[in-house]
């Protein structure tokens, strides 16, 4: 009689059953889960522009620039300089002044976090940013 031989195969078949189940479950379930959303304020319900302010503007390429009470254009090379002025301006009493900062749509987010967080350095209490009503 003849000898009977193990095989030491291991038979995936079953596994890849699993693995299509598996597989299927998981692309019904991903679309399912909730993400947390932000709900950003529309620009038609913003406040009115104060009567005087102090205004930053940051240009697509980066470029600055600071318009005073009287809509004076002063045009800045980079942070250092903004720090500078409004320091200056502020001794001069301008630090009870709202500043509205103004970003180009083209603008990287970065630099227009980086003027706000100078100007709140600097002592200015009322900070916005400025948008376009619709």
């Amino acid at each position: 009689m003849r000898q009977r031989r193990l095989k030491n195969e291991i038979n995936v078949v079953p596994y890849i059953d699993v693995m299509l189940v598996l597989l299927v479950i998981f692309m019904v379930a991903t679309p399912m889960m909730t993400t947390g959303s932000v709900e950003l304020p529309s620009a038609g319900t913003a406040p009115q522009k104060p009567d005087k302010y102090l205004k930053v503007q940051v240009a697509a390429d980066g470029a600055l620039a600071l318009f005073d009470v009287d809509g004076q254009e002063s045009k800045l090379g980079s942070l250092r300089e903004l720090k500078a002025e409004l320091a200056a301006r502020r001794g001069l009493g301008d630090a009870v002044l709202p500043v509205l900062i103004g970003g180009d749509r083209e603008a990287p987010y970065k630099n227009i976090i980086e003027v706000l967080d100078e100007v709140k350095k600097q002592g200015y209490g009322r900070v916005a940013l400025e948008t376009a009503i619709k």
